[in-house]
């Protein structure tokens, strides 16, 4: 188990965002946060990330607790966010963004900037460009490789595809497995229920803050609370 989420409570502002969230993650796996708008996928994320504190509970990762680490820690134990909304340094080109990535560990900067362009040859041909002047896509794929530059065990993928024409949500939702398939461990927060689900070894359903289905994610493509809330409508 990579990681561990026990009866986790998070306040914002005073106000009871999440309740009791308990989740795991193996090693290997890509796993999925489903849910509507504003039921606690990203305050989930941002948590994890050391981003906000909780009020009660456990984050263990490795077998380590990590609630109360600063995010500059959690990122060197060796867990990465690309977050939600890009949150590129849109003044800087795709190549300074891509350094910053890595500044934790400078010795392998250049050989992971080499193997993240060629992950993703956009942004090689972009590599001199502001990155703000990228397409939305290319965006949200610098986003990803400036994560990969920490090289995490676990990457937190928050919304990838929102924004994204369709062609491009399954270029990104290819990029997630192959990510798994070099080693890295996802967890995915997406309300595409149907591509996450598609590509998710489990996945866990969220409402008003809590966690309230949980399976594989064949079993949830296929429960019925699940099709008529995410999917469009029931089995034929």
């Amino acid at each position: 188990m990579l990681l561990e989420v026990r009866s986790l409570d998070v306040q914002l502002g005073g106000l009871p965002i999440l309740h009791d969230i308990s989740l795991h993650v193996d090693s290997g796996e890509i796993v999925s946060v489903l849910g509507a708008n504003g039921v606690g996928k990203t305050t989930l994320m941002r948590t994890l990330s050391g981003l906000y504190r909780p009020s009660r509970g456990e984050i263990l990762f490795n077998d380590q607790p990590i609630q109360g680490r600063s995010a500059h820690a959690i990122v060197q134990a060796g867990l990465a966010q690309a977050p939600e909304g890009r949150q590129i340094f849109a003044d800087m080109t795709v190549d300074e963004n891509l350094v910053l990535g890595g500044i934790q560990q400078p010795a392998k900067v250049a050989s992971t900037r080499t193997a993240m362009l060629d992950m993703f040859p956009v942004l090689r041909e972009r590599r001199n460009q502001k990155a703000g002047t990228l397409s939305g896509g290319e965006q949200q794929m610098l986003c990803i490789a400036r994560a990969l530059m920490s090289h995490p065990r676990l990457l937190l993928l928050d919304e990838p595809s929102l924004g994204l024409a369709p062609q491009l949500v399954k270029r990104i939702f290819a990029l997630v497995r192959d990510i798994r398939e070099t080693g890295t461990t996802v967890l995915l927060v997406e309300q595409n229920a149907r591509a996450a689900l598609s590509i998710s070894d489990r996945a866990y359903v969220m409402e008003h803050g809590k966690i309230v289905l949980q399976g594989s994610g064949a079993e949830l493509a296929d429960n019925e609370r699940v099709r008529e809330a995410y999917l469009g409508g029931s089995a034929a």
